[in-house]
């Protein structure tokens, strides 16, 4: 093939990903990192000279002195991220194996029904799920009856009802994967397992549940990473007591109209991502990422 025509076909079948990935992550990406060094004046606007200002605020160094109150809220997102990512995983695998255990012709219905909360906007479920743990819901009523709640209150705002939310939103990203690895596990080697005289416990640790470990990681990738920077449902579920890191930037976007904050906090978030990738990179190794490549 002559070098012209050559050039053309490379454009022709990669110049669409790369023209996508220009206009909607570069671009964008190049604006809010210069963002992140500018300031605003008394009355709002973004204005130069080029400053580390907002990534001082950051590492807790404020016009007021040493702030930490950023690390604490980071702090926080990550905790509210890994108990959703650890309640998602122990509700996953009973799901995982339960769809896998099904009829061929009927796997494509219950995975249906794990899916359909997609159907449905996320603020709306979050609004579902204030009807559900209010005062006269059955849920509410069964906890006033086990003395977990005092009779004619409601289960929201609170953290429970914030990682109900979490956890509701977020299954699905971990079941699927998980769903994926358990539908190719080799049983034979659980059989040998059991021809050598393992437990039942022995064989699912020794054969079994390696075979599921990609499936898992990718799940906790899925999960843990936008559950960092969830703001809708500890807002709607939490009452705005829980503070996250999405909510921070999301009121600097908005209420705080400190554009040049906000695209600091949200570097912020990208780099813990891309840190938390090259971990796993580092540790897993590149193949396990392009299994998460392809389910995203």
């Amino acid at each position: 093939m002559r070098p012209r025509a050559q050039t053309r076909s490379v454009l022709l079948t990669v110049g669409p990903a790369i023209g996508w990935i220009g206009l909607f992550l570069v671009i964008p990406g190049v604006v809010l990192l210069l963002y992140s060094f500018l300031s605003i004046d008394d009355i709002g606007r973004v204005v130069p000279p080029l400053t580390l200002e907002n990534y001082g605020r950051l590492i807790a160094w404020g016009p007021l002195g040493i702030n930490f109150v950023y690390w604490e809220i980071l702090g926080r997102s990550l905790w509210v991220a890994l108990v959703t990512t650890v309640l998602c995983v122990l509700l996953a695998f009973p799901v995982a194996f339960f769809i896998a255990a099904q009829r061929p012709s009927a796997r494509p219905l219950w995975l249906t029904l794990l899916v359909i909360p997609f159907w449905t906007n996320l603020v709306i479920r979050a609004y579902a799920w204030m009807f559900l743990l209010a005062p006269s819901s059955p849920i509410t009523q069964a906890a006033a009856a086990l003395g977990l709640v005092e009779r004619g209150a409601a289960l929201y705002p609170s953290d429970f009802a914030v990682y109900i939310g979490m956890v509701s939103t977020f299954l699905p990203f971990m079941a699927l994967p998980l769903y994926t690895a358990v539908e190719r596990i080799d049983w034979s080697l659980a059989e040998a397992a059991a021809d050598l005289y393992a437990g039942r416990w022995q064989a699912f640790w020794a054969a079994v549940f390696p075979q599921t470990v990609p499936g898992l990681v990718a799940g906790v990738i899925l999960v843990t990473i936008p559950a960092t920077g969830m703001f809708v449902v500890s807002d709607l579920l939490g009452g705005g007591k829980t503070m996250l890191l999405g909510n921070v930037i999301q009121q600097e976007f908005g209420t705080s109209n400190d554009y040049p904050f906000g695209a600091a906090l949200s570097f912020l978030v990208m780099g813990l991502t891309l840190l938390g990738l090259g971990l796993y990179a580092r540790i897993a190794g590149r193949r396990a990422l392009s299994g998460v490549g392809d389910l995203l």
